[in-house]
């Protein structure tokens, strides 16, 4: 089962059933506010981070980048470009336990993420 935190600025609950819909009983799965969100993954009680903002990186990222390090994290969409499904695959196998991306490109890169987390823990 994956253990996924909902952070970021926006869109957290729209997020959070996306996931839910998708993964079904095979996550477990919170929504906090960003401090939270992170702390939970850095004690292991999560194992993923998914955030929002509208940029992708800023508001989705900025605190799992300070209290992680950049090195596990991965902004997979920002305003004009969605990172391509083997970007965010690369990323999940590269150990990325962060990922940030704009509220619009929901649908487009939680697949992908989602699967890749699937793949990667089974």
């Amino acid at each position: 089962m994956l253990r996924i935190v909902v952070g970021g600025q926006i869109n957290k609950q729209e997020i959070h059933d996306f996931i839910k819909k998708s993964l079904g009983d095979n996550v477990e799965l919170v929504i906090k506010n960003d401090l939270d969100a992170v702390n939970l993954l850095k004690a292991g009680t999560y194992e993923y981070y998914v955030g929002a903002c509208n940029t992708g990186g800023g508001g989705a990222l900025a605190m799992a980048m300070a209290l992680l390090g950049p090195e596990l994290c991965k902004t997979i969409s920002m305003p004009g470009k969605i990172f391509s499904d083997e970007e965010i695959i690369a990323a999940v196998n590269e150990g990325k336990k962060a990922f940030g991306f704009t509220a619009q490109h929901a649908e487009n890169v939680l697949p992908v993420l989602l699967q890749a987390l699937v793949e990667k823990n089974k």
